[in-house]
């Protein structure tokens, strides 16, 4: 698989070119893509990070074409690109509002909100919005109709999992369009970091597994620390993750605890937490 190159532009299909930010890292892999759809005029789906080489690079591809600006959602990697981007092309920005709470793009302004099943029409095609919670309150995904292509943003990585940070995120609200997925119709995902998926509904199926699997480690913690702070159970159920991720992982086990919390299963007493018999 060819290594990913920021600034490169990557022609994944007739229709669509990948660019990616130069913000490698920890979080965002070798950086966040954005993706350039259409010919005489075109839509691009999240800007990505303040750059003025990403910007560069986005305008040099898009040729002066850009109408339209999508953003998945408003974390500090995906959406602040889009002023900049919309103050040097005028192209509409269309997304959803930042919420209130969480590291979310303040800037983000959309010209246009769009909600679930809302249809963008560019004439040569279509982007049908499919919201999926759950990393983010307001992050949606955008469905290329007339190639079954869906661009996930951050509800599905290629090669990794992605981490669920209450209050914003919701373990709940992630599952449950996770497993909606399986009913589109779609033959290929492009993700907002790294290559595209060419097995999606796998992936999902995947994903999904994955979560519950670790779900029952943390049900399972609760033999050795009951009741149990947060950080007693951690090294337990991420005990196959790194050390060095932990502080990462912390996010994500507290919302599956806010999950097991709101299903009847655990009960929050102060800092600890108690598994119900």
């Amino acid at each position: 698989m060819a290594v990913i190159v920021p600034g490169e532009r990557v022609q994944l299909s007739p229709l669509v070119a990948r660019i990616t930010a130069p913000n490698p890292g920890m979080m965002t892999g070798p950086g966040t893509n954005a993706y350039l759809i259409g010919g005489e005029r075109i839509a691009l789906i999240d800007p990505g990070p303040e750059s003025p080489a990403h910007l560069a690079a986005m305008l040099a591809a898009a040729g002066g074409r850009l109408r339209w600006i999508l953003c998945t959602h408003t974390h500090l990697d995906h959406s602040p690109g889009a002023r900049a981007l919309q103050a040097a092309t005028g192209a509409e920005v269309i997304g959803m509002p930042a919420p209130q709470h969480g590291n979310q793009d303040a800037t983000f302004a959309p010209d246009r909100v769009f909600a679930h099943g809302d249809v963008l029409d560019c004439g040569a095609f279509t982007l049908r919005a499919v919201h999926t919670p759950g990393h983010a309150s307001n992050h949606l995904c955008y469905l290329l109709e007339p190639e079954k292509l869906l661009f996930t943003g951050d509800h599905m990585m290629q090669g990794s999992t992605v981490v669920i940070n209450p209050p914003d995120g919701d373990m709940t609200a992630y599952l449950e369009p996770l497993a909606a997925l399986l009913a589109l119709d779609i033959a290929r995902a492009a993700p907002g970091h790294g290559h595209p998926i060419d097995t999606p509904h796998e992936e999902a199926r995947r994903l999904i597994a994955h979560r519950l699997k670790r779900e029952q480690k943390v049900v399972d913690a609760f033999a050795i620390h009951n009741p149990a702070a947060l950080d007693e159970l951690l090294p337990i159920v991420y005990s196959d993750t790194p050390e060095r991720l932990h502080p990462v992982a912390r996010r994500s086990l507290h919302a599956h605890l806010l999950k097991l919390e709101r299903e009847g299963r655990v009960e929050r007493r102060g800092e600890r937490w108690v598994l119900l018999k």
